[in-house]
């Protein structure tokens, strides 16, 4: 009990033991596995009871809805209760995430169930509460990033909700379900795993705690995102909530481009609902009447809207005349269609002539940009996107000069992370640890960027691999579009280049494109793996079939 109670005074721990809460789980849930494995007429000593994991892939709302219904499955086999880790990645986060809003979900889950359902068929969440949200994200805490706009833009698109609980909170809640694990990946830590092997970017994220699953550094969950110095809290930052976290583990598209493509449009989508039409130039004066008269009620709305929340050093709102900010915002439109038509390889120069015409007039002349348009060169792909990100930038600094008021702000905030390409931005906890044991590349730096483990492997292997956790069986649910069994193999080549044991993944030729209902890969001395692909000749049919 003693040193229960230092580790949990502890904020900062590096040790490859589990957390002595976690150990008192397992002991606890390995008594109700026995039980249901004796209802199942599956004999064997409490001793040797298997402790099984199942993991649920990647997959957006598809991998949402089929981890929902494998779960509800295995609950009817009576096998829900053998499970002692459940862990996920990206969409498959989103199911977890609405499971454990309901304290023993496992012992009512068909109740749970339809609720959820009720919930994504349901109407959704409003624009007014989605821009409060995104304030909220913006002003409490000091990193903002893509994650906070992707929660709120587009995450409440597909779960219907905004999820304001913390993590932390359900650690009592959940005595009688599985162990949950969500799953992110350390963007710094993957660039470099080609270079060092010892590189760590697999972290885990649990109600107890958040951390390098291999390295065996983990922070206290409600104190993910604060700052630290050699260990110690420096600076709190408020738990990130479920919402949150379900962006920051599902934010992954398979195309980086088309991930830029589809996040302008919806940044275009935001204004159309956020700042009204100018009409053209040849609108009658009774329409130009009508329009004055718009704009002033619209931005007396905004500076109500404004007043209900207190801005830090906000400026004084004597600027805040209609055409001006409108001029400012038809820059950021212009920005981020500009942007839109460079991914689309369309020539942007009437928008970038428009944007500094803009600017000169709002300066006096005063401001000029710094990139002229004769620099982009739209047949060499790469060069074009780097130009945009510095034109970007360099016209979010402009604007800057001239506004600073709610939401022009954030909007500006989100062209600059777009340019910049951040993601799951927050303060490490390692930095300055003296330890010999954890990779250098974990220690430079007081801020790590963290994203969807479906860019490196879209299932969370590495998570219940740990081999304090012992791990007898995995049973893999793979909810992946592309090829069933590119994730199995590729966490079998990875344990093999870190000397994890994984059995070998060995595919019958012609199953290929004719993929089985499940598969299972055992070996000496590792756990087995159960891979089962949601598309497959049982579920399919003769509908089925992977394309070459």
């Amino acid at each position: 009990m003693i040193a229960s109670k230092l580790q949990e005074s502890v904020e900062v721990r590096i040790a490859r033991s589990l957390h002595t809460k976690e150990e008192e789980f397992v002991f606890e849930r390995r008594k109700t596995i026995f039980q249901s494995l004796q209802k199942l007429k599956i004999h064997c000593s409490k001793d040797a009871v298997p402790n099984i994991a199942l993991l649920g892939s990647g997959g957006g709302q598809r991998a949402m809805v089929g981890l929902l219904g494998s779960l509800v499955q295995l609950d009817k086999a009576g096998l829900l209760d053998c499970i002692l880790y459940l862990s996920g990645v990206s969409g498959s986060t989103w199911c977890m995430a609405s499971l454990y809003q309901e304290p023993d979900w496992s012992t009512k889950l068909d109740t749970v169930t339809d609720n959820i359902f009720r919930r994504l068929i349901g109407p959704g969440v409003s624009f007014k509460d989605k821009l409060a949200k995104l304030k909220k994200y913006y002003y409490e805490k000091d990193h903002f990033s893509l994650t906070d706009v992707w929660a709120v833009m587009v995450v409440t698109e597909y779960v219907k909700e905004i999820d304001k609980c913390k993590l932390s909170d359900q650690w009592d809640q959940h005595k009688e379900d599985p162990f949950s694990i969500y799953t992110v990946i350390d963007k710094q830590s993957k660039q470099c795993k080609d270079e060092e092997d010892k590189d760590d970017p697999w972290f885990e994220i649990s109600p107890l705690e958040a951390g390098y699953s291999l390295t065996g550094a983990f922070v206290k969950t409600c104190s993910f995102g604060s700052q630290f110095d050699r260990g110690s809290k420096t600076k709190p930052q408020d738990e990130m909530d479920m919402l949150y976290l379900q962006a920051l583990c599902g934010s992954a598209l398979a195309d980086e481009d088309e991930i830029k493509k589809f996040l302008w449009q919806k940044i275009n989508d935001f204004f159309k609902k956020l700042s009204p039409k100018w009409p053209s130039n040849k609108e009658t004066r009774k329409g130009k009447l009508f329009l004055h008269l718009f704009m002033d009620k619209f931005y007396l709305l905004i500076l109500l809207f404004c007043s209900c929340f207190p801005l830090p050093n906000e400026r004084s709102n004597s600027y805040l005349k209609a055409p001006s900010v409108e001029k400012g915002y038809q820059v950021l439109r212009d920005l981020a269609n500009m942007n839109l038509d460079v991914l689309n390889g369309k020539d942007p120069s009437d928008l970038d002539q428009s944007i500094r015409n803009t600017l000169n007039e709002l300066s006096g002349g005063k401001h000029q940009l710094i990139f002229p348009i004769e620099k982009l060169n739209l047949e060499d792909k790469e060069a074009a996107e780097c130009y945009m990100n510095e034109h970007t930038e360099d016209v979010c600094k402009n604007l800057n000069n001239w506004f600073s008021l709610w939401p022009f702000d954030v909007l500006t905030s989100i062209h600059k992370c777009m340019a910049q390409w951040i993601w799951g931005r927050k303060y490490g906890f390692l930095q300055n640890i003296n330890d010999e044991t954890l990779p250098s590349t974990l220690l430079e730096s007081d801020i790590r960027d963290y994203e969807d483990t479906g860019l490196l492997l879209n299932s969370p292997y590495f998570s219940v691999l740990r081999k304090e956790r012992n791990i007898d069986l995995i049973i893999s649910l793979d909810f992946s579009e592309g090829d069933p069994f590119m994730t199995v193999r590729e966490a079998a080549k990875m344990c093999k280049k870190r000397n994890i044991p994984f059995p070998e993944v060995n595919i019958p030729s012609e199953d290929l494109k004719n993929p089985e209902d499940f598969y299972v890969f055992k070996g000496t001395d590792t756990p087995t793996v159960i891979h089962i692909p949601l598309f497959n000749v049982v579920n399919c049919g003769g509908k089925f079939r992977l394309s070459s």
